[in-house]
């Protein structure tokens, strides 16, 4: 017997999850943490990570984020995290992603802040007339099914593209991914049907994670 199979099976969120995050929001403190860092571990950190493994055979192998903030950035000095995030990369910044907070669940997948040169191959990839329609059509059909499309966009076209370019809305992204948020903590969260939900929003995405780590990815070998 593995260790896989003699591990705890996964049974959803329980609901004391969603209310320590709503409780950290309120006092987002080490005392709160520390008082309450058991819930953490048993409601939000073991399930989490059930949920990972019981996707990993199909997606990958999955890490979980730490809970603590960087501080060395930004104004906002508060030291934790308000939710817990679960990724399983399928390329450089390409993967698929999870995330547990105070209103419910986060599905999501594609491509996140691509560095400088995965940037520039996006855009070319986006701007060939073959890949690019081909990016274009799956992100119409996810937005069909209701998925958000998100990423941090330019206010104006990239530089070296013209603004009437047919698919300058796509251009503009320097980052893109799928997203579909289930919140008001519905009933099957707090179930194994939260795994079915996953895995279905993550196959409706592999396409977009695929292209992404194909044209997004490292460079290739010279």
């Amino acid at each position: 017997m593995t260790d896989r199979d003699s591990a705890p099976a996964f049974t959803g969120f329980p609901v004391e999850g969603l209310d320590f995050y709503d409780d950290l929001e309120a006092d987002n403190t080490k005392t709160f943490w520390t008082a309450h860092k058991q819930v953490y571990l048993e409601a939000v950190h073991a399930p989490m990570t059930r949920l990972m493994e019981l996707l990993g055979p199909e997606f990958g192998e999955g890490k979980l984020f730490r809970p603590y903030r960087d501080l060395r950035f930004g104004k906002d000095r508060t030291p934790y995290k308000t939710h817990q995030g679960g990724y399983v990369a399928h390329g450089p910044s390409t993967g698929w992603y999870v995330q547990l907070d105070a209103a419910g669940l986060l599905v999501a997948g594609g491509c996140y802040h691509p560095a400088t040169d995965a940037l520039a191959r996006f855009r070319a990839a986006v701007a060939d007339e073959r890949t690019g329609s081909e990016l274009e059509e799956m992100v119409a059909a996810l937005a069909a099914d209701g998925y958000a499309i998100e990423g941090e966009r330019l206010r104006t076209r990239p530089r070296g593209y013209d603004a009437d370019h047919p698919r300058i809305d796509l251009l503009r992204y320097k980052g893109l991914h799928a997203t579909r948020r289930y919140d008001d903590g519905p009933a099957w969260l707090h179930t194994p049907e939260t795994a079915q939900r996953v895995r279905a929003d993550w196959q409706a995405m592999t396409p977009l994670v695929e292209w992404s780590a194909v044209h997004v990815g490292p460079a290739a070998a010279q």
